[in-house]
Order: C-alpha cells, then sequence, then structure tokens
C-alpha cells in the first residue's frame, strides 16, 4: 500500500471520531493492540530521546523497505508509535525521507495533544527519517558496489 493511501486511511478514522476525547480513546485502543514487546526490547539503542514517557523503536531493512517495531511504558505513547507504523512500515527509504507527513496536522494532534506529547511525535517522525536516511544510503553503497 502506498504512503498516500495509508495516510488517507488514517485521516478518514480520525474525520470519523467527534471531540478529542474520542481522538485520545482510539490512541489508547491502538497501543492496547499492539503487541507489548521483551524487555530485551527496551535497550538503549532504541530508546527516542525527548519523549515524556519512554519510547522505542527499532527499524529493519527487508528487500528494501523498511519495516518499524516500537513499545512504550504508556498507553497513550504506545497508541501513537502504533499510528506511525501502521504509516511508514513496509516503505521504501526514500518514500520516508520525502514524506511531508501532513497527516499528522490534518488529524489535528497539534490542538488535541498535549505539547509534550504533539512534540514526542515529531521525534518519533525524526528517528524513522533518521533510520530511512541510514537505510538509504546502505542500498546506494549496495547498488555502487554492484556496478
Amino acid at each position: 500500500m502506498t504512503l498516500h493511501k495509508k495516510e488517507k486511511i488514517i485521516k478518514n478514522e480520525f474525520k470519523i471520531l467527534k471531540n478529542w476525547e474520542e481522538k485520545y480513546e482510539y490512541l489508547i485502543d491502538l497501543g492496547k493492540k499492539m503487541s507489548q514487546k521483551s524487555p530485551e526490547f527496551r535497550s538503549k539503542d532504541k530508546l527516542i530521546h525527548g519523549c515524556q514517557s519512554k519510547v522505542w523503536l527499532e527499524a529493519k531493512l527487508n528487500e528494501s523497505r523498511i519495516f518499524f517495531e516500537a513499545d512504550s511504558d504508556a498507553l497513550l505513547p504506545r497508541g501513537m508509535a502504533a499510528l506511525m507504523i501502521r504509516v511508514y512500515s513496509g516503505l521504501f527509504p526514500f518514500e520516508i525521507i520525502y514524506s511531508n507527513a501532513n497527516f499528522i496536522y490534518e488529524i489535528g494532534f497539534q490542538t488535541f495533544l498535549s505539547p509534550i506529547r504533539a512534540n514526542g511525535m515529531l521525534l518519533f517522525l525524526k528517528k524513522i527519517k533518521f533510520y530511512a536516511i541510514a537505510f538509504n544510503a546502505k542500498i546506494s553503497v549496495s547498488l555502487n558496489d554492484r556496478i
């Protein structure tokens, strides 16, 4: 599924939600549905610094696509992470690098999330893009080695 289609689905899901309480409940439900990772997953190298709660993110490259896994010690950030993973997991690195993430603003996160939580969402996105840039460079080097 394309990035644009994933974003459209999520925007439509949030249009149905009438107020910030329903949006919070939806994110918490996403967090409950996301499988909790093992204690080994929660390592310092996966920790996203600057978030109010502890949030861990891991990325793996498989057939030139990036797949993400995340966890958090709190349900709301875990739900936010689950949402971001739905959007970005399975994409090619260049798709993530050149995405503008407007769906975050179109959903209205900056209006119903606290500034600290909204900042955490942006830090999560920044880490996703960091992985995309790193994997894109790895793919480029690999292609150049073949030439």
